[in-house]
């Protein structure tokens, strides 16, 4: 829906996170990333979002009380005590879209004098997906994309550990899975024993 003269922040500035921030930013509102640190500030600017690192404490504090909605896709544990002093008492809520393993540490005391919110969003159904699916069709939204082969997959986890992967989704191209040994040898035998059926299926009908 329209959010002109709202402000939203996005916490996590990797495939999830660029894509609430194009969304958002195609809606009318102002958005503001939140990042570990500035190195994705240029990636964000040129999609008309403004970036401030979590690490720095003064830069979090300067925007208290001034969001209408976090978005939060970072599913690893952090410090939410801070995100959620930068919402708007009474409407600002932040809603959790990223699974931790450990449960965030509320600030009761935050929550209860601003009366601020705390909720978690998976997926929609059929109807919202469609609904979205639209709009980004509508606004030419894509996500952005890095291609890689499936040996590569542990050295791209490492640059989104170190956040060093910018602000893109890695994707595993799957023929090539072959290269590794032990998927190479697993797709070998799944084809030996369903391609086996497929032919002995085909005689048989004959």
């Amino acid at each position: 829906k329209g959010k002109k003269d709202q402000h939203v922040g996005v916490v996590g500035f990797g495939g999830l996170g660029m894509m609430a921030v194009k969304i958002a930013t195609a809606m009318g509102a102002k958005v503001t990333v939140f990042s570990r640190s500035t190195a994705k500030k240029a990636e964000a600017k040129a999609l008309g979002a403004d970036l401030v690192a979590t690490s720095d404490p003064a830069a979090v504090a300067a925007m208290a009380g001034s969001i209408d909605t976090i978005l939060d896709t970072i599913s690893d544990n952090h410090d939410i005590a801070q995100l959620i002093s930068t919402l708007k008492p009474v409407v600002g809520t932040l809603v959790l879209l990223g699974a931790v393993a450990k449960p965030h540490a509320l600030p009761p005391f935050s929550l209860l004098f601003t009366s601020t919110r705390v909720e978690g969003s998976l997926i929609g159904g059929c109807n919202l997906t469609q609904e979205m699916l639209q709009f980004c069709s509508d606004h030419k939204i894509q996500p952005e994309l890095e291609v890689i082969a499936a040996k590569d997959a542990e050295a791209a986890l490492r640059k989104l550990h170190v956040g060093a992967a910018g602000a893109k989704r890695f994707v595993i191209q799957m023929d090539t899975l072959n290269e590794l040994t032990f998927c190479g040898q697993l797709t070998a035998s799944f084809r030996c024993i369903f391609g086996g059926k497929g032919k002995t299926a085909k005689r048989e009908r004959e």
